[in-house]
């Protein structure tokens, strides 16, 4: 086979993993790797106030953002507003966070490559301190 469909019905959403998330968001899977890519890509909605904790990613990560705003920042970096059409690179091994502004709600595309069958490593949450800061 050289072409696949993957049916959104096919994909349904589901809840972020609380111990890395802040908030209700929700996460539809695009695309695992597969012995052609080591790329995997997910949606993710994030209400207002949801955010994911801090991370990095081995290999970087670009994200898209789809709908609504948010805020991104980078460890020891200034906060900075995303809204529709911005893409946001992240190097490998950089800690950040994304999700949400305060009163509105963010979908973003997040692309990343798996390194060893790695995509990220979590670490702690952004607390609402740090959050609205």
């Amino acid at each position: 086979m050289t072409m696949n469909i993957s049916r959104d019905e096919d994909r349904p959403a589901g809840p972020a993993p609380a111990e890395n998330f802040t908030g209700d968001a929700m996460i539809k899977p695009l695309f695992q790797a597969s012995e052609a890519s080591n790329t995997v890509a997910s949606q993710v909605t994030f209400p207002p106030s949801a955010r994911n904790a801090w991370h990095s990613h081995p290999a970087g990560q670009a994200l898209v953002v789809t709908a609504g705003s948010g805020w991104v920042q980078e460890w020891g970096g200034p906060k900075q507003e995303v809204t529709v059409g911005d893409v946001i690179w992240t190097a490998p091994g950089v800690k950040h966070w994304h999700g949400a502004t305060s009163s509105e709600t963010m979908t973003h595309i997040a692309i990343q490559d798996s390194v060893e069958g790695v995509t990220v490593d979590w670490f702690d949450k952004v607390d609402d301190e740090d959050y609205l800061r």
